[in-house]
């Protein structure tokens, strides 16, 4: 980039998902945005993002102390002062866990200035946004609209747990707000623990395992639970859940109102569990849907931004898509708290340096490839310490859509870095979506996780219409959406019977693998012009398959961050059941990889999410 251009860091961190992003001051073009996770393989790991702050620098060409400015993701002192405020009101209850918790605040949290001048340079600017003017901000000026409405919805932030507001050319305003401790996202991590999963990591799960279920709870949660109102807001009772305090997420009351014990963390999971994951997600739908069409009456815009770690439940965003109140709708692919340093970079150029802003008929993210790459003679080097063996591939792409049509699971590692959750392409194992199989050995046998997760389809933007019922774009996974009437298939009695898990072994449509028991799919739509490579691959797997579509999951197993340098991705290749790794045009079978040795209980490094 050019020495003479001025940059703006955005940083979140010390909660979980650290991260960093860069834009230009004069453009506000977005540079590079990377989580810490990928750099230090811890998941979701909350540090000072030094590793994905210096990968930005690097990008932007600059060093520390050539920035414009940095912007912090929100304010300290005001959230200090909501866990000062909340303790207080608990006492003696609080009292263990504020103890435990105030070393990091008097020596981090609170501090946020210094740690940004020790870590980088002492004479920077450091500017502070609120949580969800960084949430909005993340939804909006990366968007293709010049006006829209912006809903922000997550656990908490400093006090807003959900918020709404709107965007037009370079300014956000946000309008209304709803307060902590009455917090959707809060709600659906309370009950997220209580099934056994790990809150702020397996809430996704939660939602795919909703639909193995019957919404029996639901009345249960909305009369004792969650009062909500027409206008979409909300209230919580308190009296089942412990997160004020910190120690848990929920109290012994949830248990009793539910009449059973919480689940175990790795124990069998009962129809039951099933039952309260399809109640709780029923209850998202519906308190989403009241604040969208709220938002659509007070604001009469056309277009919908959203943002916030519940954006993150593409299941509910497709209910919004579905329900036409809105013409357009997109959604921040790094909408937890790690988008949160893009929106504060963001608003260092729209706010503070007051830059235009111009819109175009797409977006700004670029696709969400905002993360590191690596050239084909680095890989090479790379892998040489493995004595890896390759061949060069004079049209890798056909290569690839020929192993996936002969059955194989490839690996790829291409172009730059996913930025958010999901992997689209870049870091992601590749699948034939034909393969009744398929969904059952990449979980077990590649992914190591639960049997029950579903997989997503990657579909070329002109042929998703065929296959699914939506017309709309779906670039980073981030709706759900039905399979099309032509490519379902139908239900014998007998497998109409079939309920909880046993739903996996009735084939649904002419693509079992990314068709969930319910007929639904986590879609991401893959344009030409954004990703030509992956678009390519797609298109040669459709002359060979007829279908212009394939499973994509992402390139990693349980635990374990996305993979970020061909070293992560080579040892993630040897110990899983992948047979094919393509690094850039590089393809490396499995069966000609020497013994892989120096690297014990490769699977075992990651802590479960």
């Amino acid at each position: 980039m050019s020495s003479n251009s001025k940059y703006i860091l955005g940083i979140s961190a010390y909660y979980h998902d650290s991260a960093a992003a860069i834009v230009c001051a004069d453009t506000a073009e977005i540079i590079a945005a990377a989580q810490e996770e990928r750099f230090t393989r811890i998941k979701h790991d909350a540090s000072f993002p030094i590793n994905a702050i210096n990968y930005c620098l690097e990008m932007a060409g600059i060093k520390a102390k050539d920035l414009q400015s940095v912007v912090y993701y929100e304010k300290p002192f005001v959230k200090f002062e909501r866990i000062l405020e909340t303790a207080l009101c608990l006492v003696p209850k609080s009292f263990r866990s504020f103890i435990d918790a105030m070393p990091v605040w008097m020596n981090q949290k609170l501090f946020i200035r210094r740690e940004v001048r020790k870590n980088l340079s002492k004479k920077l600017k450091v500017y502070f946004a609120t949580h969800h003017q960084s949430h909005a901000a993340s939804a909006f000026f990366p968007s293709p609209f010049e006006q829209a409405a912006i809903i922000c919805m997550d656990g908490v932030g400093e006090w807003t747990t959900t918020s709404f507001g709107t965007g037009t050319g370079n300014k956000i305003r946000l309008l209304k707000q709803i307060e902590f401790p009455h917090s959707l996202g809060l709600l659906y991590s309370a009950i997220t623990g209580f099934l056994g999963f790990k809150v702020n990591s397996g809430e996704y799960k939660v939602m795919g395992l909703a639909p193995y279920g019957e919404p029996k709870y639901t009345d249960l949660i909305l009369n004792n639970l969650v009062d909500v109102k027409d206008d979409g807001s909300f209230w919580l009772n308190q009296k089942y859940f412990d997160y004020c305090c910190g120690d848990h997420m929920y109290s012994k009351e949830l248990e009793e109102l539910f009449g059973r014990k919480a689940r175990t963390s790795e124990s069998a999971l009962t129809q039951d569990d099933m039952d309260i994951a399809r109640s709780l997600q029923e209850v998202t739908e519906i308190i989403v849907l009241k604040i969208a069409k709220y938002v659509k009456e007070q604001t009469g815009m056309k277009n919908l931004c959203l943002a916030g770690g519940c954006a993150l439940n593409c299941v509910a965003n497709g209910k919004i898509l579905k329900s036409g109140l809105y013409e357009n709708i997109w959604v921040q692919p790094a909408a937890g708290d790690a988008g949160g340093a893009l929106g504060a970079a963001l608003l260092g150029a729209y706010h503070i340096c007051k830059t235009e802003r111009s819109v175009k008929s797409s977006d700004f993210q670029k696709g969400s490839l905002l993360g590191v790459e690596f050239t084909t003679e680095d890989i090479k080097q790379r892998l040489a310490q493995f004595n890896a063996v390759f061949e060069q591939a004079d049209d890798v792409n056909k290569a690839v859509a020929q192993y996936l049509a002969d059955g194989k699971i490839v690996g790829r590692f291409s172009g730059r870095a996913e930025y958010g959750p999901r992997a689209l392409g870049n870091r992601s194992i590749l699948a034939d979506p034909r393969n009744r199989q398929m969904q059952s050995k990449l979980n077990l046998a590649i992914k190591k996780r639960e049997s029950f997760r579903p997989f997503a389809p990657s579909v070329q933007e002109e042929e998703s219409l065929r296959i699914f019922d939506t017309g709309a774009q779906s670039p980073y996974m981030l709706f759900t959406v039905p399979v099309a009437d032509g490519v379902r298939i139908d239900l014998n009695e007998e497998e109409k019977q079939l309920i909880g898990i046993d739903k996996l072994k009735a084939g649904r449509s002419q693509l079992p693998a990314i068709t969930h028991v319910d007929y639904s799919a986590r879609l991401q739509t893959v344009s030409k012009e954004t990703n030509p490579q992956y678009w390519q691959i797609i298109d040669e797997f459709k002359k060979l398959s007829g279908f212009g579509v394939v499973v994509n999951t992402s390139f990693n197993i349980r635990g374990e961050p996305l993979v970020n340098t061909p070293e992560d991705a080579y040892q993630c290749f040897m110990f899983t059941d992948m047979d094919v790794l393509v690094l850039e045009n590089l393809v490396l079978l499995k069966e000609n990889q020497p013994e892989l040795t120096g690297i014990e209980n490769y699977h075992e490094q990651f802590s479960l999410d």
